[in-house]
């Protein structure tokens, strides 16, 4: 009998998906959670790093280098072109100085580079080897091939589950199948099911969207709607929810296989009694966090937002998530950012560019920080930031995350200059139009590629 609540593992620490128009072991008892206290060497939460205090602004040293000079200059240009509601920080993590800072402490709407905040708790609090699952129970007995009895396809919020054509394309060839779970329930010998096909989609809440539509479908900035359960990033079709539609999907790649069943138009939960008959795994966390974030994809972090609800919150909702970011970021770093959900597509977000770098500074070279570095695109390279510094001292020097919404545009990350120095920056444009705050932050990181 199948008890428990979550298809998750929880490892102990030790081109891409859908871009927003925004931004160019399985236990049947209760999850294994690796224990806080138990963060490995490395691990930020064992590091207790040093206050938000430490990073003083406004009292950085007189430059000593002309290349010092040169930066404090052409981001000086810079930002007074990004107008008087814009903030940048620029630091120096070798040296541990602040090269240049322009109101740093105004939080602002963070856009995308909330997802930096997301990946981080994600990292914290399940770590790099997590993976999700999707599973098929049933109630009844298999005699003679057939399953006399209903089956239910439940969902544990992976957001990779789908078609194989559909993810290699769109999830880089990662991601499980209907065509796994298919091939399983053949190998239990069952040809035919009398019942129906129910999808179990109550591990989160029913909401479709963020909270920019109010928690209706936003389908363009997230490529689907939101559920536990999902199929080819939360594609519906009309009289059918993203669960329902992944049980019809189930059962076409069935009849496909010569099984015989029936999908149910309406979601079930899957009682207590079911027994588990399939299961298939996600890619592990620290795979899933690049294909959030190298295309900035806003259902990725919602999804997984709500996963963190389920496991450390209230519950499966956006709300209960976006608490434990904001619980994490404060109890292991000493920082408060507005987190209200974990795509950044709210307005009433705010973060700012000094919390921003804290960041980023704390856990530079810590098992955190390298996973959240990995998961970062390439300037001037790939994702949301290929076409951002291209052809300057940034290409390939910089990993940076976006954040647009209109009229808001912020590039945050690190850089490995020229100088050979490693750099932490943020820049927060608000105000001016996308295209002009795009050049400016252009501008901006190849300067700092270049001290």
């Amino acid at each position: 009998m199948l008890v428990a609540a979550v298809a998750i593992t929880l490892a102990v620490f030790g081109s891409l998906s859908h871009t927003s128009r925004n931004d160019s072991s399985f236990d049947a008892g209760a999850p294994m959670v690796a224990s806080r206290s138990s963060a490995p060497p490395g691990n930020s939460a064992a590091k207790q790093p040093p206050p938000a205090a430490d990073l003083v602004t406004g009292a950085r040293r007189a430059p000593v280098s002309r290349a010092e000079v040169a930066l404090q200059a052409s981001m000086a240009k810079s930002m007074r072109q990004a107008g008087p509601n814009s903030g940048a920080l620029v630091y120096d993590l070798d040296d541990r100085t602040e090269l240049f800072g322009l109101r740093p402490e105004v939080g602002l709407p963070p856009a995308s580079v909330e997802k930096l905040w997301t990946t981080t708790a994600l990292m914290l609090r399940l770590g790099p080897n997590t993976r999700l699952h999707t599973s098929v129970l049933g109630t009844g007995s298999l005699r003679n091939g057939v399953w006399h009895g209903n089956l239910y396809l439940r969902g544990g919020g992976d957001p990779t589950f789908g078609d194989p054509s559909f993810n290699h394309v769109w999830e880089q060839g990662y991601g499980p199948t209907a065509n796994q779970l298919v091939a399983q329930l053949q190998s239990r010998g069952i040809k035919r099911v009398t019942g129906l096909v129910f999808a179990d989609e109550s591990l989160f809440d029913r909401r479709r969207g963020g909270l920019m539509t109010n928690y209706a479908p936003d389908v363009p900035d997230f490529g689907g709607q939101l559920s536990s359960l999902t199929y080819d990033h939360g594609s519906v079709v009309p009289h059918y929810s993203p669960a329902t539609f992944a049980a019809r999907e189930l059962v076409l790649t069935m009849r496909g296989s010569h099984m015989s069943a029936k999908a149910s138009t309406h979601d079930a939960t899957a009682p207590q009694r079911a027994r588990l008959l399939a299961i298939v795994s996600s890619p592990p966390m620290s795979v899933m966090t690049r294909l959030m974030d190298v295309p900035s994809d806003d259902l990725f972090a919602e999804l997984f937002t709500k996963q963190l609800g389920v496991l450390f919150g209230r519950g499966g909702s956006i709300s209960a998530g976006a608490h434990v970011i904001s619980q994490t970021v404060a109890s292991d770093f000493g920082l408060h950012p507005t987190i209200l959900d974990g795509s950044g597509l709210s307005r009433n977000d705010r973060s700012s560019p000094l919390e921003v770098v804290d960041l980023l500074r704390d856990i530079w070279h810590t098992s955190v920080g390298n996973e959240l570095q990995a998961s970062l695109p390439t300037v001037g390279v790939n994702g949301t930031v290929q076409s951002i510094a291209a052809k300057t001292a940034a290409q390939g020097r910089c990993v940076a995350k976006t954040g647009t919404l209109d009229n808001v545009t912020n590039l945050a990350g690190y850089c490995h200059s020229r100088g050979h120095q490693d750099v932490a920056f943020a820049f927060f444009i608000d105000g001016p139009e996308n295209w002009t705050s795009l050049a400016l932050e252009s501008e901006m990181v190849a300067a700092v590629a270049r001290y």
